[in-house]
């Protein structure tokens, strides 16, 4: 079967994790915790004006067809561009990134490729590459493979902050282009690919930069949420910033995809399968007033409910 499941991972799973793990998360809370639990990035109050904001992610199974085609550098790009942008979803501007490299046995020049990769990236967004870890661990990676992970921390006035908090019916949902598939659902692309050739143009391109985006958004618009398009496709995504009692209707027809989606659904991928694990060609969302229209590309809108359904 082509799905994610059948690729070995589970959307339904991931939710579990969160689920099982809230309790022992909750249970650590301080007073300078802000937010809930379970947001693209966690939020601590530096003080009564200011608050820290964290994110931590890794490139996951990308990284396999990134070596394979001598990639490593776009995967390192995806890394900080992926952690940044989660920082991003609340108003923060990028401080820092830590790194984590892992592998059976460590390649020099493979580190070097990941690190200077999320380097470029790092000096575009004015985000200080801090230090990191490197770790050789035989018989916890299997020879040849590697990890890459990574920690931003942004900071953000409470002014600014984007929480969903302020949404309403009837709001605009704008959507920012991605470069293709970004670093997520690659699990199913490598069942996919197998261990034929591929176009690492059409598959591999690095998760797109949303700083400045997001910036010229904010300058012309109320921006009440902002999703990061990761795993769990447009939909899950939408919805994790969405208030209670709101939902969202989609418009597919809104905007084009990029190629990768045609080869997709040429490997025998369905629509509701794309719909699930993608981000369809929308890397970031944007919800802001009705009025809003011109400030980019809606696709779609607000309403009450929960859930976010197709047009």
């Amino acid at each position: 079967m082509t799905t994610y499941e059948a690729a070995g991972v589970s959307l339904a799973t991931a939710e579990a994790v969160v689920e099982r793990l809230r309790g022992a998360v909750h249970s650590t809370r301080t007073d300078a915790v802000a937010g809930a639990f379970g947001g693209f990035a966690g939020l601590f109050a530096l003080d009564g004006t200011r608050l820290l904001a964290a994110s931590t992610d890794s490139v996951g199974s990308k990284l396999v067809l990134a070596r394979r085609a001598g990639k490593l550098r776009w995967a390192g790009a995806d890394l900080a561009a992926h952690c940044i942008n989660d920082v991003l979803t609340c108003g923060a501007d990028p401080l820092f990134l830590l790194d984590y490299v892992a592998a059976a046995r460590i390649e020099l020049e493979q580190v070097a490729e990941l690190v200077e990769g999320a380097a470029e990236v790092c000096r575009a967004a004015g985000c200080a590459l801090l230090g990191g870890e490197t770790a050789e661990l035989p018989g916890i990676y299997r020879d040849g493979e590697l990890d890459f992970a990574g920690t931003c921390i942004g900071l953000v006035e409470r002014e600014r902050l984007v929480d969903g908090s302020r949404c309403e019916a009837g709001d605009l949902v704008l959507g920012l282009p991605s470069s293709g598939l970004h670093a997520n659902g690659f699990s199913l692309v490598r069942r996919l690919v197998g261990e034929g050739d591929f176009d690492a143009d059409l598959l591999l391109p690095p998760t797109r930069l949303y700083l400045e985006d997001v910036r010229a958004l904010r300058a012309r618009a109320d921006v009440r949420a902002l999703a990061h398009v990761t795993g769990g496709g447009l939909s899950g995504n939408l919805a994790r910033v969405l208030p209670p009692g709101l939902g969202a209707t989609l418009d597919t027809a809104a905007w084009a995809r990029p190629p990768v989606y045609d080869w997709l659904a040429e490997q025998g991928v369905d629509e509701d399968e794309l719909r699930r694990v993608f981000n369809l060609g929308i890397g970031m969302c944007a919800v802001v007033p009705a009025g809003s229209a011109d400030a980019g590309l809606v696709i779609g809108g607000l309403e009450p409910g929960a859930g976010v359904r197709w047009a």
